[in-house]
């Protein structure tokens, strides 16, 4: 009987010590959500602002450049556009899985 309350009380103060094993657990998914959002966050602000810029850069060259000027600039924008959704895309899947 004495042996059982001796276990039971050192298990308790490991317990205490070190964390539940539950409560480590959210802490860990807490931090990946948090940086899955935050990742989230960061990719679709970078794609207004680059939206914003495509949009202002093309007004701009169909106003010097004509039609032609600014079509080509909406092609080049809207692939750099793509290009940095898939960079972001990827670091949300990074953070999501680390």
């Amino acid at each position: 009987m004495k042996r059982r309350r001796t276990t039971a009380a050192l298990g308790l103060v490991a317990v205490l010590a070190i964390g539940s094993p539950a409560a480590v657990l959210a802490r860990d998914t807490g931090e990946r959500v948090g940086g899955t959002v935050e990742e989230s966050a960061r990719t679709g602000g970078h794609a207004i602002r680059d939206g914003v810029l495509t949009f202002g850069r093309t007004v701009r060259d169909f106003f010097t450049g004509g039609p032609r000027a600014a079509r080509e600039t909406w092609r080049e924008n809207a692939e750099r556009t793509k290009e940095n959704a898939r960079d972001g895309a990827a670091n949300v899947r990074n953070e999501a899985n680390h």
